[in-house]
């Protein structure tokens, strides 16, 4: 199946911030219709992958390295990448106020993203507006199209977010349900897997929750330190991980029930401006060896199970 997005050894680094960089030498691919979440702990590059691939990178930020979507170059032409995310990539933000004019009503918002993605006349793109507030479950949507953002409650702003895109063929969502209670939480992605079914729908999203990853995704690229340590199909990964950081944070997981403490990860990912050689997780690796301090592993294995480690585990599994 070819790649609807497909990203090879893409670089982020920021002016003024020492090694290691932010995102270092990423390769991912995202087929149509397919989610693909991106795991990892905060400060692991996550949010910078997505930001460098729809080039809404900080001003201060780089991103090096082929980005296609469609087929089309979008990294590095900020023209291209404008189209892009006019015609079929859509993001939305950790606070959907990222994405929303404080001082325009919600309604004249989406006429203007559907007249502009689709060529109608304002007739239609009101239609269509209010065809989409429904879409994404807002009651009353009619009257909705008056009121302004700050009169909307967060899980509000985060589905009219997600109208604001419209029909996009791929959505980046950055963690869109950390900053929502744990049962609005549920409907937006209750509302995700909706949309990716009835508009056929390709989904990046950045999580740090494994609840979301076993709800949401087809295949995980779980990253550390700026690289993807680990990537494969959703069910194989959470089950038989494969990475000892993978397995550090299913084990880290509070479990209804569970007795005792929580396991942990011992000690902290590489700071800003800490040289290392080898294997960036060894430092906390339960398993390294002294080569793991000298020796840096590449992500290998089959095209669907890739593993960034000297001494992977071994179970069965080669899903």
């Amino acid at each position: 199946m070819s790649a609807l997005l497909e990203v090879r050894d893409l670089t982020v680094d920021f002016a003024g911030r020492p090694a290691p960089r932010a995102v270092d030498g990423v390769a991912l691919s995202v087929a149509a219709r397919e989610r693909l979440a991106i795991v990892g702990e905060s400060g692991s590059g996550k949010s910078q992958l997505l930001l460098a691939c729809t080039g809404l990178l900080a001003a201060n930020g780089s991103a090096r390295g082929p980005v296609r979507f469609e087929g089309r170059e979008i990294l590095g032409n900020a023209r291209s990448a404008a189209a892009a995310r006019g015609r079929g990539i859509g993001f939305v933000f950790q606070d959907a106020s990222g994405s929303l004019t404080p001082h325009r009503r919600i309604g004249d918002q989406l006429v203007e993203v559907a007249m502009a993605s689709a060529g109608t006349g304002r007739r239609a793109a009101v239609d269509a507006a209010v065809e989409m507030l429904g879409r994404v479950r807002l009651a009353e949507p009619a009257s909705l199209m008056a009121r302004y953002p700050h009169e909307l409650s967060g899980g509000m702003r985060q589905r009219v977010a997600i109208a604001l895109m419209a029909r996009p063929r791929i959505l980046f969502a950055d963690d869109p349900t950390t900053a929502l209670d744990v049962t609005v939480q549920a409907d937006i992605l209750a509302l995700l897997a909706q949309l990716c079914e009835d508009l056929g729908m390709a989904l990046l999203i950045v999580t740090h929750d494994l609840g979301i990853v076993a709800a949401l995704a087809d295949r995980v690229a779980v990253m550390y330190a700026g690289r993807v340590v680990e990537v494969g199909m959703a069910a194989a990964l959470l089950s038989r991980p494969r990475h000892p950081y993978t397995a550090g944070l299913l084990a880290a997981v509070p479990r209804l029930g569970g007795r005792g403490e929580l396991a942990t990860i011992p000690g902290a990912p590489p700071a800003p401006g800490e040289w290392f050689r080898g294997c960036r997780f060894a430092p906390r690796c339960p398993h390294r060896a002294e080569h793991c301090g000298v020796d840096d592993p590449v992500l290998a294995g089959p095209a669907a199970r890739g593993v960034a480690c000297h001494f992977p585990h071994t179970g069965s599994d080669t899903a």
